[in-house]
């Protein structure tokens, strides 16, 4: 399984975090952050079981920038849908079917979850490559905060039982695809107003679908090359 990191954003309720620190006992997940979260005290920890010792290792932020450090993949959470292909940052993958396109999968995975009672901010929302979600009833579609967080850790779990895939991009990569792409939106003097939204447009397409190595370097390529052309005036050859 991919190593995981799970981050907190602002919980409010000291036994939700007890109950995830058990769930990520259940599923060999040591690593949590806690961003400006509630005080931790006998519940939290009365309710972790056998997971006491992640409340004991976690590490409280101030900020989520801080929390995502290190992790190649940014994954946040939602429980609203949102039909359409116009407001993408609001569009989410099923999580068994991220959790199926991670096998293999050994960069660092940050998974993001947020309050109990508003979820996720939309900036928030925009630092991540691709969002998640539970499929769950049109009538009450959002779970209690630490069982989304078991349900998504027992589906990477699952995952991993099945055939390895071919090998993903590394970190370096994904950010090379990034200035390449950054680069390309310069030259061509794309629309500074849209810019922010379009590469967040991108990451998410990127974060969807996870590119092997292969692919992140043939779409680096095309980037490269369509931006030297147009700032060279020089074709292809």
């Amino acid at each position: 399984m991919p190593e995981i990191r799970v981050i907190l954003v602002g919980p409010k309720f000291e036994g939700n975090v007890g109950a995830i620190a058990r769930c990520m006992a259940n599923f060999d997940v040591s690593e949590l952050y806690l961003v400006n979260p509630c005080e931790l005290g006998d519940t939290a920890f009365n309710r972790s079981k056998h997971g006491s010792h992640l409340l004991e290792n976690a590490v409280t932020v101030t900020s989520l920038d801080e929390a995502i450090q290190d992790c190649f993949l940014v994954v946040g959470t939602s429980g609203v849908t949102t039909k359409g292909d116009k407001n993408y940052t609001r569009i989410p993958v099923p999580v068994r079917e991220f959790a199926e396109s991670c096998r293999g999968y050994r960069e660092k995975i940050a998974f993001v979850f947020g309050r109990e009672d508003i979820g996720l901010l939309q900036s928030e929302l925009n630092r991540c490559d691709v969002l998640v979600t539970i499929p769950a009833s049109d009538e009450y579609p959002i779970m209690n905060l630490s069982h989304s967080v078991g349900v998504v850790l027992y589906e990477m779990f699952q995952a991993e039982k099945t055939p390895k895939r071919c090998e993903p991009a590394d970190g370096r990569e994904k950010e090379l695809m990034f200035q390449f792409f950054g680069d390309l939106l310069e030259e061509i003097g794309y629309m500074e107003a849209r810019r922010e939204m379009t590469t967040v447009m991108f990451r998410r397409m990127l974060g969807r679908s996870i590119p092997t190595k292969y692919e992140y370097n043939t779409v680096v390529g095309v980037c490269g090359d369509a931006a030297k052309i147009i700032r060279t005036g020089k074709k292809w050859e």
